[in-house]
C-alpha cells in the first residue's frame, strides 16, 4: 500500500508539536495552574471500527472526519481531550453529520509525551 500523499516527515511533526508546546501549552498550563494532557491515542482497531461506522452510516456521501479539541469539566477531570466527528463531505465548510455519534475516550498520556 502506498504512503498517503499528505504524510509529513518525522522532523516536520516534531517541529509542529514543539511549536504547539511553546506557543500554547505554556499559556494553557498557566491558566489552569497545572500541566494538561496534549496527546491522545486510539488503537488502529478503534479507528477502523469508527471509520467503518461512519462509512456505513453516511450512505452515498463522501464523509470526512473533523477533529475537535475539547475539555472535560467534571469532578474527576478538567483535562483536555479530542473527539472525532463525522462530516457530510470533505471540504472545510462541510457540515457535521449529527446523525452519527463522535468518537472519544482515547488514551491520553500522563505525563504528556512530546513527539
Amino acid at each position: 500500500m502506498p504512503k498517503p500523499s499528505n504524510c509529513i516527515t518525522v522532523a516536520e511533526a516534531k517541529q509542529l508539536q514543539d511549536n504547539w508546546v511553546v506557543t500554547r501549552a505554556i499559556e494553557i498550563e498557566a491558566a489552569m495552574g497545572s500541566v494538561d494532557t496534549r496527546e491522545f491515542l486510539f488503537s488502529v482497531a478503534e479507528l477502523e471500527q469508527f471509520l467503518n461506522y461512519v462509512k456505513a452510516g453516511s450512505g452515498s456521501m463522501n464523509p470526512g472526519i473533523r477533529i475537535y479539541f475539547a475539555a472535560y469539566d467534571s469532578a474527576t477531570s478538567d483535562k483536555a481531550t479530542v473527539f472525532l466527528a463525522p462530516t457530510n463531505g470533505i471540504t472545510a465548510g462541510s457540515p457535521n453529520n449529527y446523525n452519527l455519534e463522535p468518537l472519544n475516550k482515547g488514551v491520553s498520556g500522563w505525563p504528556p509525551k512530546n513527539y
